[in-house]
């Protein structure tokens, strides 16, 4: 009798912890944040390379001051997480120089395609290509002093495993960096799933062991939002 109500205490404790596990999978349906409920945006694909190079992305998001805020040491081992065309992966791999090391990340055969041509036709020798998955950025653990993320992250379908596996690539003074629209401002001429508040970004990231240790607003229209390892 006495291993009975033992083993039924056991399975009414068991049934405790696993029902609002049970509940949360029932409130965060698929391509929903289960921490913030935030619906993810559908990834651009190579066919939009294009608007990633054109002539007005130099006034609207003003690409250099943003590396300019970051610091970027010559010497450092970055990623640039999302890379596309490679527009940023060419700019971190001048910033890094000949002794540095620049990881261009991309799930899209495509875009890494485009990113070797500009690699071979800048003569670019730091960078190295990665094909990544949705739920793996396939980086080396603790190498990395920045990853770059740039208006990328709020399309990733597996947020929660993408921010884990970023944060074992990190060497401990490591930073991701977020660069994001403004949700908070309506002016800013971006679809609203392609938006981030700060708000947001900081209650999905520092769930998976990071802490939000800076935030600027100098870009025209982007947050750069920048995490470091807790």
């Amino acid at each position: 009798m006495k291993n009975r109500l033992v083993c039924l205490t056991g399975l009414l404790v068991l049934t405790a912890i696993a029902v609002p596990f049970a509940r949360q999978a029932v409130l965060a349906p698929p391509g929903v944040h289960p921490v913030s409920g935030r619906q993810f945006a559908q990834v651009m694909s190579a066919a939009g390379a294009a608007w990633l190079e054109r002539p007005e992305r130099i006034r609207e998001e003003e690409p250099d001051r943003a590396l300019d805020v970051l610091k970027i040491p010559p010497g450092a081992t970055v990623a640039d997480v999302g890379a596309g065309s490679g527009y940023f992966t060419s700019k971190l791999s001048t910033r890094v120089g000949p002794a540095g090391r620049v990881y261009a990340v991309d799930i899209q055969a495509e875009m890494l395609r485009l990113i070797g041509q500009r690699v071979k036709t800048e003569g670019l020798t730091n960078v190295v290509l990665v094909q990544g998955d949705v739920d793996n950025p396939r980086l080396p653990p603790s190498s990395l002093d920045l990853e770059l993320l740039v208006d990328v992250y709020h399309e990733f379908s597996s947020p929660q495993a993408q921010l884990r596996l970023l944060r074992e690539a990190l060497n401990p003074t490591g930073r991701l960096v977020l660069l994001e629209y403004r949700k908070e401002d309506p002016r800013i001429p971006i679809r609203p799933e392609h938006k981030m508040s700060v708000e947001e970004a900081k209650l999905e990231v520092e769930a998976e062991g990071f802490r939000l240790s800076q935030v600027d607003e100098s870009l025209p229209w982007q947050h750069i939002l920048v995490f470091t390892k807790r």
